[in-house]
C-alpha cells in the first residue's frame, strides 16, 4: 500500500498545463502529461508510471514548450514512489 502524496498542482503550473492542452502544436506525451496535472488540481491523484515517464522525456527535450515542462514537473513531483522489495 502506498501513501498519497501531499502535493498538488499550483494555480500557476494549472494555467501552464490548460495552455498546453489548447496548444496545436504540443504533442500527444505534452497533453497526456498536461492533463495529468491538472487532474491533480485540489485532489490525491497521483501520477501513474506511463505519465511518469512521459514527463521525464519532456523535461530532458530540447524542443518541449516552458508550459510543457512547468506541468511535467509538477506531474513528476506528485508521482508515488513504489515501494522497494
Amino acid at each position: 500500500m502506498s501513501m498519497a502524496k501531499s502535493e498538488s498542482t499550483s494555480k500557476k503550473v494549472a494555467s501552464a498545463a490548460s495552455k498546453v492542452l489548447k496548444s496545436k502544436s504540443a504533442t500527444k506525451a505534452e497533453k497526456s502529461v498536461a492533463a495529468s496535472a491538472l487532474t491533480q488540481k485540489g485532489s490525491t491523484e497521483t501520477t501513474s508510471a506511463k505519465v511518469a515517464t512521459s514527463a521525464s522525456k519532456i523535461l530532458r527535450s530540447k524542443t518541449a514548450s516552458k508550459a510543457a515542462k512547468s506541468a511535467a514537473a509538477s506531474a513528476l513531483t506528485q508521482k508515488v514512489k513504489a515501494k522497494k522489495k
